[in-house]
């Protein structure tokens, strides 16, 4: 997917870029290829391959939710997927991104300066123990390709507001992984109220974004330290 066809799918999804905005994609594209050459941030370096499997790939949760102004966590973030796209084209979302390695919170704040946004921290943490400090504190919490459903639930959940949404952003796996998860789900308080599934290319690139609606609270004990949720997931 090059420059002009990302432009034109996302109108066609009702998405229409400003200047800044397509400026500001390729700027993100720049800067990501620049720092993968000092740490690894992304396996996947094609202009073409990143406009579709990481921005693109990042902005299909937006398709079938309603963004605007939510306060939004994004766990586990790596080079800033989903949470970064979803700021250009959202920039009234509150953003806050957690990641365990240092050096990627060190990118991400570079990038983030780089892109000039606003309303965006990038905070260096392990998951649980910041979700322990910060329970029920964000309308909507995103993870990609972070971990299994049945971990990351217990992980995510807790962060997420009573009638908020968990939004995970999942590949082949996703239905043996939701069945594993749905125990887990239920007892953090939430409920799969969508899949939604789609191939990203023409190959064998399946992808299906499950969004989980928080109706209960989360129970206090909830999370656990990493390596009981790794051991015994719910």
């Amino acid at each position: 997917m090059n420059q002009e066809e990302f432009i034109q799918v996302l109108e066609s999804k009702g998405i229409t870029l400003s200047d800044k905005q397509i400026k500001q994609f390729e700027l993100y594209y720049q800067t990501l290829i620049e720092w993968n050459e000092k740490m690894n941030l992304t396996a996947i370096t094609e202009k073409e391959d990143v406009y579709l499997k990481h921005f693109y790939d990042s902005l299909t949760i937006s398709f079938d939710y309603t963004l605007d102004t939510q306060s939004l966590c994004d766990i586990g973030a790596g080079a800033g997927f989903p949470s970064i796209p979803l700021k250009i084209v959202y920039p009234d979302l509150k953003i806050t991104i957690v990641d365990s390695l240092t050096k990627r919170i060190t990118f991400l704040k570079q990038l983030i300066q780089v892109l000039e946004l606003k309303n965006v921290e990038a905070i260096s943490a392990r998951a649980e123990e910041y979700a322990k400090e910060h329970r029920q504190s964000f309308d909507l919490v995103t993870a990609r390709a972070v971990a299994r459903l049945n971990i990351l639930d217990e992980l995510c959940l807790p962060l997420v507001k009573k009638n908020g949404y968990f939004i995970t952003l999942k590949g082949l796996k996703a239905k043996e992984e939701l069945l594993e998860a749905k125990k887990g789900i239920e007892t953090l308080g939430g409920k799969v109220v969508k899949e939604v599934d789609f191939t990203l290319t023409d190959e064998n690139d399946h992808r299906c974004n499950i969004y989980i609606h928080k109706q209960k609270d989360t129970p206090i004990k909830y999370p656990r330290q990493f390596g009981k949720i790794k051991k015994k997931p719910l």
